[in-house]
Parts: C-alpha cells; structure tokens; sequence
C-alpha cells in the first residue's frame, strides 16, 4: 500500500506526539508508533503505556494499512527533508520504503497487533472547558511538582473541581503553587485527580492559548482531553494529594510589595555566588528596604539592596532562591506582595490584586 503527502502534513502531528515516545523503553514496540492509514486520512498513536496522544492527518492513499514504524527515526527524516517535500510511503508487510525526491529510506516494522492500546475506563464526568483557562492553570503551577520523590503523589499535579471551580495545584514539599479558575466548569462535578508528571509536561505543550472550549472526560482512573485533531489519555496517579489548605500560611502580620522586575533581578544577581547546591538567600527587611545576602564554601559573598513598601519590624530569613524565582516568574502582574510571620514560617506570595495563583515557599537556616 502507498501512503503519499507532504513534509509539513506528516511533520506537525509527528513533533506533538514524540515527547511521548520514551528514549529508554523496556518494550522496543514502544519505540514506534501505530499507524492506522485509510479512507484518504492516517491516525499516529504514541504511547509509553501511561501517556496515550493520538493526532491524525489527511493523505492520499490506495488502501488500508496497521503498522508501527519507528518513531524517532521517521521524526529525523522528515525534520532533514526540505519544505514542502512530497513523500511517497510503499507499506509491505514488515518494512517501509519511504521515498522523497532522490532520497530514500527503507525502515523496519513492527506488527500493529502488538501496539499496546489504552483502554479507558467508561467516563463518570464531562465537562467542557476553554483551552486557555486550562493552559493558564497548568503554566502557572506544574514547575513545583515533584521529581522522583519516594511520595509517588507528589509526582504530579492535583486537578481539583469543586462547586463551578477549577483549581491546579503542586508540591515537592519545600515549595506549593496552587492557581484556580472560578465558575469555569459544571457546578454538579465535584472531582480530585492527580496528574502523571509526564501527562502535566505533555498535556502543557499541546494546549494553547485559544478561546474554543475543549471536552475532558473523565473516570477513577483515566483522564482523556479532546483536542483539535489531538486526544489525549493518561493514567491517573492513585493516592491521596497533601491537604494543601493547610499548608498556605495564616496570620502573616508581615507584608512586603515588591516591584516583580527589580526583585527578580535582585535575586539573579545575588544567587549567582549562593551555594551551588543548597541556592540559600537571605532575606534582611528593613523599613522600606530589603537586603538579599548569599554566600557560598568559597568564603565568597554577594549583597544586594532593594527599595519595597515594607513597614514592619525587621526580619532575616532564609530561603531557596531557585523556589522564589520559579514563583516570580509564573506571576504576571507587576508588583509582587509577600507575606511574612516569623524566621520559621512559610512565605506567601502573589501578583498585587491576584487571588488566582498563590505560591507558598518553605524558609531555610543559612
């Protein structure tokens, strides 16, 4: 069977599905991806068994065909062909010739039979939600999830709906983004899931910034997104995400307002001699100024000072000055508040008259 179209209709729905595609797979059929070819359109499925993306694309074609191909192998040619390449791909039964000008290509298959295929369990909530509100949640929280922690849970992103609410939220446990979207959603769907690290990266590349609405079903132990030409499966992580609610401080008697810009530069300028492992910085708030100290082995030092809005008693604090300028950066309004209590508390920061994405940052001893 021949399968014909050009560089850019094979290309685009090749570079959405191969960040699932792992590189180090313990099934080498997990290194290809399905090919379902017919009735002049090819359906691509990718999947590493807990992520599962299936994009599609128009194609002339003489016939149908199921195969799995290589996937990083065809990603590579198609990205060395020129623009607008015509490409011509002759199926049989356990190789491809894949034709291009005066280049060819000859690529072993895999039998589609074999391709694991998620099978979800039947949905007990839908609901529809605008592809930018969900986009927003998921680019201002997924940086403080965990990596590789033995708190499998923490390896995720909770998506929490409640009363019309949408809230996202995620922690390592040094650090906690959480932001939320109000009556963006059904009322009646009352829902906590926690997202695979991997579906909350790939789930953030394949959203944009569009006003349509997309459809999310979902089960105990499933979630699938409906995207334009996309659908998007992943596992759920089974346990029970931390009770956040706790964790954001209260009776903060201290608030500093910071200009987001200076801050940030502050604080770039000042981790760069802070310990390479531990990135400690010390806060030293004065009345309508702040002093950012770090230090590393070396015995070298930097300082920097900062006109804010502060008018409390003096305070030192430490703190990881990688955590607060992941919160920083998430934050689009350009005055920051933070909110402080004692050398031993948490800090609350948030955008200046925000109350959507609030950021919780663990104090450390320097």
């Amino acid at each position: 069977m021949k399968i014909i179209t050009d560089r850019e209709n094979l290309l685009e729905p090749l570079q959405k599905i191969s960040g699932v595609v792992e590189r180090r797979q313990t099934l080498p059929i997990l290194a290809n991806i399905l090919v379902n070819a017919g009735n002049g359109n090819i359906q691509l499925t990718a999947t590493d068994l807990e992520v599962e993306l299936k994009t599609e694309a128009k194609v002339e074609c003489d016939g149908e065909a199921d195969f799995t191909i290589p996937a990083r192998k065809l990603l590579d040619i198609c990205k060395a062909l020129p623009e607008s390449a015509p490409i011509t791909l002759d199926v049989s039964e356990d190789k491809v010739k894949l034709q291009s000008g005066r280049s060819r290509f000859t690529l072993s298959l895999l039998p589609a039979r074999d391709y694991p295929v998620i099978e979800p369990t039947p949905s007990n909530s839908v609901m529809s939600i605008n592809e930018a509100t969900l986009n927003r949640l998921i680019e201002k929280t997924q940086f403080a999830m965990a990596q590789q922690d033995v708190r499998y849970y923490l390896n995720g992103m909770l998506l929490e709906i409640n009363k019309g609410d949408l809230r996202t939220v995620a922690t390592d446990g040094h650090r906690l983004a959480m932001s939320q979207s109000t009556k963006s959603v059904p009322e009646e769907i009352s829902q906590q899931l926690i997202l695979p690290r991997k579906a909350v990266i790939e789930l953030g590349r394949l959203l944009a910034d569009r006003d349509g609405d997309i459809k999310i079903e979902m089960s105990n132990n499933y979630i699938r997104v409906l995207l334009e030409k996309a659908v998007f499966t992943s596992k759920l992580i089974d346990g029970r995400f931390p009770e956040y609610q706790r964790v954001m401080p209260t009776g903060s008697d201290k608030e500093v307002e910071a200009d987001r810009a200076n801050l940030r530069q502050s604080l770039t300028r000042a981790s760069i001699l802070s310990n390479e492992k531990y990135k400690g910085i010390r806060f030293d708030l004065k009345e309508n100024l702040l002093q950012l100290q770090a230090h590393n082995p070396e015995q070298e030092e930097s300082e920097e000072e900062l006109e804010v809005k502060y008018s409390g008693d003096e305070l030192k604090i430490g703190f990881n000055v990688g955590y607060l300028l992941d919160a920083i950066n998430a934050i689009g309004e350009e005055s920051i508040i933070i909110e402080l209590k004692d050398t031993n508390s948490s800090a609350l920061i948030y955008g200046k008259d925000n109350s959507e994405s609030r950021y919780v940052v663990m104090p450390m001893r320097i």
